[in-house]
Formats: C-alpha cells, structure tokens, sequence
C-alpha cells in the first residue's frame, strides 16, 4: 500500500507539536506543526461535511501561504487529488490545462473564482467553490475565517497503490503544459529520497521558492520559510527581501531556480554578505552555469554543499551532482562542449541511454540502448517516475516504453553516460538541429559561445534553408547587461571562438537578441522555438 504523506506530517506534529512549522517571511505569520495539522483537520472535517470526498479533483488556486499549505494538508488527508497550475502561463494555456483536468471543485483566492466567472467553459464540470479570502460576499463565505477547530483528529486517507494524489502542470516550454499525474507513492517516494539523499530533517529551516516543497519539509519536520517574492517571477525576486529572511530565521537550505540564485547572488557579492546559516542549496529547473556556481560558492560557508539535481515534471528528482565536483572535475569538459554533467542516479532509480525516435516506443529492446560517449535519449524508471498525463493518451504513449512489468521515463532530452555512470546532459531533444554536417545538439555548442565574457548566455536555432531536408544553424547571443558593449565587435569575436571548435565551425549564421524568452516556473529555460521564428524573420530581411 502507498503512504500518504499526510501521515508522515501528522507523526511529526505529534513529535514536534511546539516548534514552527510554517513561517510567511511577508507578513511575520508563524504556524506549529500542532496547529498546523489541527488546522488542516478543521478543513477537512468541513469539506467532508460539505461533500467533498476520496477522488473528487480539486483545483487549488491560493497564493503561497500558511492557508495554502493547511489546504494541501486537509486535501491529502481527505483524499481529494489536488491541481496546480502556474498562473503564469497565460489565461489561454491556463483555460486549456484546467478544461483537461475536468476538476469538481474550486478553491481559490477571490480572484481565481472571478476569473472562473469569466471564462466559464473550463470550469463547467465545477460543482462547489470555496473562496479563500473576502469576497464581500460576493463568491460565498471566506473559508479562512471559519471555525478552525475539528471535532476530533482526520482519518487520513489511506491510498492504494494507483490512487491520485495531484497533478501537477509541466512548464509549457517544449509544448503545451501537460497535467502530470502524481500517485500518493511518487510523493513518498520523493519524501523519502530528500530525507535520506540529502539529509533533510527537523534540524533544518527551508527556504524553498516552489510553494509545494513546504509541504515536504513539514512532512520532514523541517521548518519552511515562504519567501516574500511572486514564484511565478523567480528571476524577477527582490534579493534583499529573500537574504533577509533568510538570514531573520536562520534558513539551513533553499530550493530555486538558478533565476533566483544569479540575482541573489550578485546582491550577496555587492554588499559583501555571506550566508552564514545555509548548509545546502538545490539549483534545478534549467542548467546551472559555471560562473553561477563560483558566485553561489563565494556567497556560503565553506562546509555548505550545492547540489543541481536533475529531473523534470514527470520525474524528480533522478540524478544529482555537488557543485564542488562540477567546479573540481566536470567543467573543463563542459566548457568545451561535453554537456552538462548532471551527476549520478540517485537510489532506486536507473537510467539509460536510448537510440533517439520521434515516434512512440511501446517496449523496449535491448538492442535500442547505446554506450559509453554514445549522444541519445535519456529514459529513466524508478518509484519517483509518474506513471501517465491526465486525460492525455497521445502524449502519455509518446513519453512511456514498456519494460517487462515496469516501464521508462522518456525524459525528453538527449545526452550520455560516461565510464564512471555519470549522466551528462546536452539538450532537449526537439531542440536537436539535422545539418548538412551532421547532428547539433544545443547544450554542447552554446557552451562554446558562453566562454566569451560579453555573452550572457546564448542559444542554438535551426531555420529553413534552400535545402528543405536539412536546418540552417543559428547562434543568437544576449549579451551582458549593465555593460559599455560594442555589439559589432563582440558578435565579430563570437564567430571567430565559433571557428575554433569542431562543434560549431559550420555555422554561418549570429544574431543578437536583447532578452531571451524564459519559461515561467523557473525563468531559466529557454524558449528556443521562440528565437527560431524570430531568427527566421532576421535573416530572410537580411538576405
């Protein structure tokens, strides 16, 4: 039988009933890990006599709070499966993504009910709203200002093996956003593996930048700090706010985008601040660069560990490396486009490395699977992998390869492994260019361009050409900002460093770009699909 992880939470308020639990960093807002699970029965006895039910899929649209943790509580405990969707995506991917899941019931800040108002389609199989906040009585009662008190402690829900625990949205950036399917066991799973691997526990105070991660350090007896800044905009936090909590509450590690990690660490670098509480940082969402993981590492106290654990939506985390051994042993080859490394599988999950397809494998046959050095899929299989998209078959087939009485992950991008089995990265596998002189891959060349010190960071494009079989490959460079730059000059010095590798010699063609388009979850992902039209654009105009 799978485990709730709302059971683990409840063991842990019994052990650690006084301590803080959740603390919003906006507003001062303390919560226990007592009042915390006694809040959470108070909503789940009050949906339960309201209807609510094992099974009956709620969209959860709160703000990051103190309210939004004890509603993700009471939901597990009452076996509701819970919908996440970042708002950030646009009004239409969101009606999109919300139609697909068909949810039963809505809980939301009054905002999100207007907005279901509006658009009322998506929402059509609705049947009850809950508004969280003052509405003026205009959506109903506000559910925070009911009695917070159960009758007596919730019964958890006890899973079976299949049963729903949420879904969760991918970021959109290679598609339209996806809703994944998360198992009760994915969660324990995933609870399981940032207890033991990274060595979380009741001595820690987190500072995590994705709302969800509160409630895995509280199941963990971990205090979570909510930081003060809009997690649809990392790349747009304000760092003197999120160093402030962090140094106000003594936070020990944080979870964030490497959008987070640059602003923050360059206001750490200007005002001379050192981090002296954390003990580990977890960079993930995008590749982390080098220059990134020097200024992150001059920011901390020497015994702290950066790890940048790799995954995506479907399937985390899988493989995960310490910044000192990127720094130490990986990055001399990374810079002269080896990839990324991303470190080896964690326990319990395998990893492999697949002839590249564009059309479903149904199962997988060993002669499909390449070695050492060798560029190709990345699949994976392992109790954090989910299972299937909601309400999604095509895309569910195109992603899962049967194994036997298992089944792999296709993660969607490319890569190898190297004589010691660690996993390095080199790209999406969309994003992989078909050229007159052979196969592209977008990590490995655009490492190149990233050694010269006017480019920020660059990206590789394909478009269409005179010959329609093969792409034209494109560099476009965003350039260092803050900065007296000739864009002449340095786009003439780009292409001479592009000369000098076997990787990128061949291409012809550079482009400069004044800010790149970035997914919204991380702001670190490049819309590269983007950058092919307008590329595109540029160079028919310039021929």
């Amino acid at each position: 039988m799978a485990m709730n992880i709302a059971e683990s939470f409840v063991l842990i308020a019994e052990q650690f009933g006084d301590h803080p639990a959740i603390i919003e960093a906006k507003t001062g807002k303390t919560i226990s890990f007592a009042e915390l699970n006694s809040k959470s029965d108070g909503y789940c006895s009050y949906f339960s006599k309201l209807g609510v039910g094992p099974g009956d899929v709620v969209i959860l649209m709160v703000t990051p709070s103190i309210e939004f943790i004890c509603l993700t509580l009471a939901l597990f405990k009452l076996g509701s499966p819970i919908v996440l969707i970042d708002p950030g995506m646009g009004y239409k991917n969101l009606l999109r993504c919300i139609e697909r899941v068909e949810p039963k019931i809505l809980i939301g800040i009054p905002k999100a009910i207007a907005f279901s108002k509006i658009f009322p389609k998506p929402f059509h199989t609705v049947e009850r709203y809950f508004c969280c906040g003052n509405s003026f009585g205009l959506f109903g009662p506000d559910i925070t200002r009911k009695d917070g008190a159960a009758d007596s402690p919730a019964t958890v829900y006890q899973p079976g093996e299949d049963d729903l625990a949420a879904i969760i949205f991918t970021t959109g950036s290679t598609g339209p956003p996806k809703g994944v399917r998360y198992e009760h066991r994915v969660f324990s799973a995933q609870l399981h593996l940032i207890k033991e691997y990274y060595g979380i526990g009741p001595t820690d105070v987190d500072q995590p930048a994705f709302p969800l991660f509160a409630l895995f350090s509280a199941a963990l007896g971990a205090c979570a700090v909510i930081p003060d800044m809009d997690a649809t905009k990392p790349a747009l936090v304000d760092p003197e706010k999120f160093v402030a909590s962090i140094n106000h509450y003594q936070v020990t590690y944080s979870f964030g985008s490497p959008a987070i990690w640059n602003v923050v660490s360059r206001y750490c670098l200007k005002n001379r601040i050192v981090l002296q509480s954390i003990r580990k940082i977890l960079m993930a969402g995008a590749p982390v660069p080098y220059d990134l993981l020097q200024r992150v590492s001059s920011i901390l106290p020497l015994e702290a560990n950066i790890y940048t654990p790799y995954g995506a939506t479907e399937s985390l985390p899988v493989a995960s490396i310490t910044g000192r051994e990127i720094l130490t042993d990986t990055w001399e080859l990374s810079r002269k486009g080896g990839g990324t490394c991303v470190g080896r599988a964690l326990p319990g999950i395998d990893l492999q490395i697949m002839a590249i397809s564009e059309n479903p494998v149904p199962h997988l046959h060993r002669d499909m699977l390449l070695g050492v050095g060798e560029i190709g899929e990345i699949i994976v299989r392992g109790d954090v992998v989910t299972k299937a998209y909601q309400n999604n078959h095509e895309e569910t087939r195109l992603a899962k390869i049967c194994d036997g009485a298992s089944f792999w992950h296709r993660m969607g991008d490319v890569g190898y492994l190297d004589i010691h089995q660690r996993l390095w990265f080199c790209g999406r596998r969309g994003h992989r260019l078909e050229t007159a002189t052979g196969p592209l891959y977008t990590i490995p060349c655009e490492a190149i361009i990233n050694e010269h010190p006017d480019v920020y960071r660059s990206a590789l494009v394909g478009i269409t050409g005179t010959d329609k079989e093969y792409c034209l490959p494109v560099i476009i460079v965003e350039l260092q900002k803050n900065k007296n730059i000739d864009k002449k000059q340095v786009l003439a010095e780009v292409q001479e460093l592009s000369k000098k590798s076997e990787l990128t010699r061949d291409i012809k063609y550079f482009l400069i770009h004044k800010s790149f388009p970035v997914d919204i979850r991380h702001n670190a992902k490049i819309f590269r699909e983007k950058l092919a039209i307008w590329a595109q654009k540029k160079i028919s105009i310039r021929q």
